[in-house]
């Protein structure tokens, strides 16, 4: 029991003072798990790795439930993910709670006020970036063109309009095999 809680620890105060996401806690976790602990070897660290990074999911989490497995079994995974997510649920109980007292405030208000035109830049920048990457096709175009206007216009959730989109795509590119089967 007393290493399944150093293991809850070694998750949780990563997870609650590293900045940057799961690959920059990479290292941390290998100090912790290789180096400090024994745990593992350096080499089983990074086989465990590869696994982990074929995973969907967040991989700080991913991390802490692979490892947590793979050293303590079942209650390793429990208190690996618990210790990974923790932190951020709890930033998150503070930040909501922070928000819900003083939203009202006039100098809160200003600060959201300043920050949704930057935010609505941010993601018209990465709508560029991705836009130049995609080829300038009249199919792409409709298909861009209609996704916008399905989500803005008729108000359909995004969800619908990629599982839409993914099956026009299918559809479209069955039509263009058949094509080239019958030259």
């Amino acid at each position: 029991m007393k290493k399944l809680f150093k293991f809850f620890l070694v998750f949780f105060k990563i997870g609650a003072f590293t900045f940057g996401g799961g690959l920059a806690m990479l290292p941390l976790i290998e100090r912790e798990i290789v180096d400090s602990n024994g745990w593992m070897t350096k080499d089983e660290f990074i086989d465990s790795i590869a696994v982990i990074q074929c995973m969907p999911g967040v991989i700080a989490v991913n991390t802490a439930i692979y490892l947590g497995y793979n050293l303590f079994g079942f209650w390793g995974t429990i208190f690996g993910a618990l210790g990974s997510v923790l932190p951020s649920f709890v930033i998150m109980i503070v930040a909501a709670e922070f928000f819900l007292t003083f939203r009202d405030y006039p100098v809160v208000q200003a600060i959201f006020k300043g920050i949704r035109p930057a935010i609505a830049v941010l993601i018209f920048s990465a709508a560029v970036r991705l836009g130049k990457v995609v080829e300038k096709t009249p199919y792409n175009i409709i298909l861009a063109v209609g996704s916008m206007a399905a989500i803005s216009l008729l108000n359909i959730h995004p969800i619908i309009v990629i599982i839409a989109a993914a099956l026009i795509g299918i559809t479209a590119r069955r039509g263009h095999t058949q094509n080239e089967n019958a030259d």
